[in-house]
């Protein structure tokens, strides 16, 4: 096994039915086609626009700027034996100003919803984090997405009470999940 490899191998992450991986360029088809998929109530700066962007090209970009940070960073979740990336699961910086305490993010292409790969992905990322030294974890959710919340509750996040209030988007919520 060559260099190369051997680094991608320890960067990946297993549990029984899933790999996480990095990203790769080559991950920016099935990049675009999470945001084709995403419900119309999301922000439309993270949906497709109605000129198409952003573009493939656009989100090979991304990917080739793309930094792990805070770690282990999104990484691509994919069913080992075929490959094919399912979603993405891991860590972001937190969007409501607590850099010592990132949040967990996901998300799964429509035919992989309710076979607990969000849940099981998250699983693996969760136990990273402890491992990493994180102390909790954030994440935050629309009120609407109540296939998120389940995963979160699943996971044990626990509502903080503290909510964006948003009328148009649906309001997002505030969930922590302590780690020591």
């Amino acid at each position: 096994m060559d260099r190369q490899a051997a680094r991608q191998k320890q960067r990946d992450l297993r549990s029984e039915r899933l790999r996480l991986r990095p990203w790769t360029v080559a991950d920016a088809a099935f990049h675009r086609r999470l945001w084709e998929e995403r419900d119309e109530r999301v922000p439309a700066r993270r949906r497709i626009t109605a000129d198409g962007h952003p573009t493939v090209a656009e989100m090979q970009a991304w990917l080739r700027a793309y930094r792990a940070t805070p770690a282990p960073g999104l990484l691509v979740v994919e069913q080992p034996r075929t490959a094919v990336p399912v979603g993405y699961c891991g860590l972001v910086e937190n969007s409501v100003g607590h850099p010592a305490e990132p949040e967990l993010a996901f998300e799964f292409l429509r035919e992989y919803w309710g076979q607990g790969f969000a849940t099981e992905a998250s699983q693996v990322i969760v136990r990273r984090a402890a491992a990493i030294g994180y102390d909790h974890l954030a994440s935050t959710v629309r009120e609407w997405n109540t296939a998120s919340l389940n995963v979160l509750d699943k996971l044990g996040f626990v509502p903080t009470g503290e909510r964006e209030r948003d009328p148009v988007h649906g309001n997002l919520l505030l969930l922590r999940l302590p780690l020591q």
